[in-house]
């Protein structure tokens, strides 16, 4: 049993019987009457333990102070004595509908990392925003980071409408204000509520001070809700907590996130990609007759063994074979920085994703967005407090979800030394799923070695075999050089070919699209096939986008020491004027979709073995750096 259902059992025992328990986070800027919402909420509809509300009150009396509703849910003596919540605090309450878990979050701007824990929680959100101060910079961002978060149920309440006199106008003009907001970062406020929190108007019944107002009191929004989709219908991830040793058996544990797992089903160990079977669910228990459990679902805290003896470590996300988690060792986030040191590119930060853990690094800030009115702008940092969107880049593969896809393993923090520094959600917007790249299927082969050696393919053409893998954005100039280079090494006397774009879509990659994952697997064939020509002592001139690092990285190893990564380099408005193929023109109308630097990334080669600068240099000054780059590294 939760420790929310524990404290809802011991005010009511028969209150878990067929009640939904729903999730709610309070927020609102400081001072807007939040604290006294919720104690006001909890006395009127009966939910107090017996008793607390007397003690509070005479403990007011004793310290000579008026007695607030705010003193029934702030517990901490440091929170009445500063006048600020400075923690967020659950607390249980029911209504006739339901059980609630209110997860009441500071709207200090110091204690924002609480506010965005306390929203990771719930399934809705109740905003508190007060009537006389209207909308706040706060309010704003605190809207935001519900949207952040993935909270997509929010009432808004109009605190203090005894403050302006209950006037309706008041009350109007600032729910046009902030019904705006909200929508323009796609959140649809379900009510919009003016309130009383000390007088109690439309707290649990309606307001006769208020009768210009036809919708729900605060307690009927609330109970109009409904719940997130159970997590045991969602596909099983199961981070590994541990590996323990009893006897001979080694016992998997850790807590089931969402789906459920039998006893024989087939798992796969992401990110090392090894499979095994559920030998059996352990179960701890003095009780002879306790027969063990073949199932366990979401919210469990479980332990398992393998029908075959494998390592696995710490980190590891359990799922089913046929819903695994993406693989990646990039991707985009929509981060809210809590440091006082910004988030700078190119600085290293421990990244934490369920029991995982791994050094990751700032590859770049894609934008700043701007809470109060959602305009962008670009920079190197992230100071604290922004809101930004960056792209991410690991050591390591890493095992994960899209946010919209798995709220549980799809959102991560960032630890700068010992400190949580921020946090974010996951998006793969323009970056494939590296898993069917890195995982083996074929078995039973051996590779065939030749009785040519390489040295002797060298002396006999006069020159070693290589990859000349030309990458930079569309309109850059690669298929051009490309070709001209190959025609002056063929008349100096190199065997050379040109595997270009275009023409391997006619055949080896005909059935690939140009999604993220296509891209990829495009790029990993042609990386194979330029690693063949390469061994067979030819110089293989490729011309790709090939936008992505990660399967630049993957020819490199395909070719080994024979690979040679030249930039093409040319900046997006050069590009665009040239633009050979109208593929700009299209691409900007929205014709073309996921099109690389503009609708797509374009990740810049960290180290180049060689920079052409087209949009600087001439065609014919391009060349030539090319072939004399091409005699001093090949010739033999």
């Amino acid at each position: 049993m939760s420790e929310a259902n524990v404290k809802l059992a011991s005010i009511n025992p028969d209150a878990q019987k067929a009640r939904d328990l729903l999730r709610i986070v309070i927020v609102g800027h400081v001072d807007h009457g939040k604290s006294t919402l919720v104690g006001r909420l909890f006395h009127d509809t009966g939910s107090l333990p017996d008793g607390k509300y007397e003690s509070i009150k005479a403990m007011c009396e004793r310290r000579g102070v008026p007695f607030e509703y705010a003193f029934l849910m702030d517990a901490l003596q440091a929170e009445r004595d500063q006048g600020i919540t400075i923690d967020t605090s659950q607390i249980w309450f029911k209504t006739e509908a339901r059980d609630y878990t209110i997860i009441d979050a500071p709207g200090h701007k110091e204690f924002l990392k609480n506010m965005i824990t306390g929203a990771a929680q719930s399934d809705a959100a109740l905003l508190i925003i007060d009537a006389a101060e209207g909308v706040r910079e706060q309010s704003r961002r605190h809207g935001y980071l519900l949207h952040l978060m993935g909270v997509r149920q929010v009432a808004v309440a109009v605190n203090k409408m005894d403050m302006v006199d209950y006037e309706e106008e008041q009350f109007r003009l600032i729910e046009e204000e902030y019904r705006a907001y909200l929508k323009s970062i796609d959140v649809e406020p379900t009510f919009v509520i003016p309130v009383s929190a000390r007088e109690g108007d439309n707290i649990a019944s309606q307001s006769a001070n208020m009768p210009w107002y036809k919708g729900p009191n605060i307690v009927k929004a609330l109970d109009s809700f409904l719940p997130n989709a159970p997590l045991v219908d969602q596909a099983l991830r199961f981070p590994v907590q541990d590996v323990y040793k009893f006897d001979q058996r080694r016992i998997i544990a850790g807590r089931i996130e969402s789906g459920r797992l039998n006893v024989g089903d087939k798992l796969v160990f992401s990110p090392s990609n090894k499979t095994a079977r559920v030998e059996s669910i352990e179960h701890w228990t003095a009780r002879d007759d306790f027969t063990p459990p073949t199932e366990v679902s979401a919210g469990q805290s479980v332990g398992i063994t393998l029908d075959e003896q494998i390592f696995v470590e710490r980190g590891e996300l359990i799922s089913h074979e046929e819903d695994a988690p993406i693989e990646t060792d990039v991707f985009r986030a929509r981060l809210f920085w809590l440091a006082h040191e910004p988030l700078s590119v190119g600085k290293s930060y421990k990244l934490k994703l369920g029991t995982f853990e791994a050094p990751v690094t700032v590859q770049k800030v894609d934008r700043i967005i701007d809470t109060s009115d959602l305009s962008n702008s670009e920079s190197e940092k992230v100071e604290r407090n922004q809101v930004a969107e960056v792209t991410i880049r690991a050591r390591r593969m890493l095992a994960l979800d899209e946010f919209t896809d798995n709220g549980r393993t799809g959102r991560f923090v960032l630890v700068d030394k010992y400190d949580i520094a921020g946090g974010g959600i996951i998006s793969m917007e323009g970056y494939a799923d590296q898993r069917g790249l890195i995982t083996a299927k074929s078995t039973n082969i051996t590779r065939v070695e030749h009785g040519v050696a390489a040295i002797d393919r060298a002396r006999r053409n006069g020159h070693k075999g290589g990859v000349l893998w030309l990458t930079g954005l569309s309109g850059a100039g690669k298929s051009t050089l490309a070709v001209a280079l190959e025609q002056k090494l063929f008349e100096k006397g190199y065997a050379a070919y040109v595997l270009d774009g275009d023409n391997v879509r006619h055949g080896l990659n005909a059935n690939l699209g140009f999604s993220p994952e296509d891209r990829a697997e495009n790029i990993r064939r042609v990386g194979e096939v330029a690693g063949l020509f390469q061994r067979a002592g030819m110089l293989a001139i490729t011309s790709f986008i090939s936008p992505y690092r990660s399967d630049r990285d993957r020819a490199r190893a395909a070719a080994g020491d024979g690979f040679h990564e030249i930039y093409v380099k040319a900046d997006v408005e050069t590009c665009k004027q040239r633009d050979p193929k109208g593929l700009y023109k299209k691409a900007i109308a929205g014709e073309i979709k996921e099109f690389t630097g503009i609708s797509a990334p374009y990740e810049e080669p960290d180290e180049a073995d060689l920079v052409i600068d087209t949009a600087q240099q001439s065609i014919e000054e391009c060349l030539e750096a090319l072939v004399n780059y091409v005699e001093r590294n090949f010739r033999v």
